[in-house]
């Protein structure tokens, strides 16, 4: 078995010390880690897989060690910048960041989706956004068998989402403190505004969930519409997703597709009160789908209720889980 060298980007953010807590309960076959940050966290000491370890600078020359995999989550312009010269000295960067889903290069993946498209990678791969994620993962069977027509998202997204700046915004804003990282108020508020807005009236979020949803599946033909919105919740991001098929369905051989779904949990008994919730997905991989229910305004119609962790599955783990798929492929 190959000896494998991974490196993690951005070790000290929000997403970057989950990127280390699940690496140290997935214990992929590593024998050496890497941990790279700033310059301004550069000499701190963290503690992972037992040992400790001391943050680097990220360097124009960290990656001449041969490093095999590159986990990245320290913003789009070090991704810009340092993932090309990681790529040049034979790493295969993993990217958490916006910089790269769309560039015709570079595989988006998603492992219970479209693993395949791991293998097509030209030293870059792209994780994508952590609301497209949980959709694609209960989204890819139903397209599979019924062949999706339409797409209505609504999400509800939660502060998280926004790094430490939108966890302290809610936490301080409940205390009554005024905003430093939104607009508005985000206690006891909602705000229909994630990233900028463009001249088409959408913002760069839903254009994302838009975009990559249709290079994902592979199908440019797709009609998706999306409204985003940040809510005050700290962590799991929530979606009301509207279906509509080209084919007909059985709603319980539907429900049944999920079941069967990689990564998919189903929990929906309403009579029960049971049903996907962010205080219940929050420290899980797994994309939880529920309020599964015919939508007949429309001919071949459903709707979902779909809700994940945002820093695991929405990042952290699905890079992971790449990362997993390339160890994989290196041994083969």
């Amino acid at each position: 078995m190959k000896k494998i060298s991974v490196a993690v980007v951005g070790a000290t953010g929000m997403v970057g010390r989950t990127f280390l807590k699940v690496l140290e309960e997935e214990k992929l076959p590593v024998d050496k880690y890497y941990l790279f940050a700033s310059k301004r966290s550069a000499g701190q000491k963290i503690n992972f897989m037992g040992e400790e370890h001391v943050i680097e600078e990220l360097t124009e020359t960290s990656f001449d060690r041969g490093i095999d995999i590159a986990l990245f989550s320290a913003g789009g312009s070090t991704s810009e910048k340092f993932a090309p010269i990681a790529a040049s000295k034979g790493c295969i960067v993993v990217d958490n960041s916006s910089a790269w889903r769309m560039d015709e290069n570079v595989p988006l993946v998603v492992p219970e989706v479209n693993p395949e498209d791991i293998k097509k990678n030209k030293g870059i791969i792209a994780n994508p956004n952590c609301s497209t994620i949980q959709a694609m993962v209960a989204l890819k069977p139903l397209d599979d068998k019924y062949k999706i027509k339409r797409i209505v998202y609504s999400t509800y997204q939660a502060v998280s989402g926004a790094g430490m700046g939108g966890w302290s915004d809610l936490e301080n804003g409940l205390k009554g403190e005024a905003p430093q990282k939104f607009p508005h108020p985000i206690a006891n508020n909602c705000l229909p505004h994630i990233d900028s807005f463009l001249d088409n009236g959408y913002t760069k979020e839903e254009m994302k969930m838009v975009n990559e949803t249709r290079k994902i599946l592979g199908r440019d033909d797709i009609a998706i519409t999306a409204t985003t919105v940040r809510v005050p919740v700290f962590n799991s991001h929530s979606e009301s997703i509207n279906l509509e098929f080209h084919n007909s369905f059985d709603l319980k051989e539907l429900v049944e597709v999920l079941k069967n779904a990689p990564g998919v949990v189903v929990q929906d008994d309403p009579e029960n009160n049971v049903y996907p919730m962010a205080i219940t997905a929050t420290g899980s991989n797994d994309t939880y789908v529920g309020r599964i229910r015919r939508d007949f305004s429309v001919e071949n119609g459903v709707n979902l209720w779909v809700v994940a962790d945002n820093i695991r599955k929405g990042a952290a783990a699905n890079a992971v889980q790449i990362a997993q798929k390339l160890i994989e492929y290196m041994n083969d």
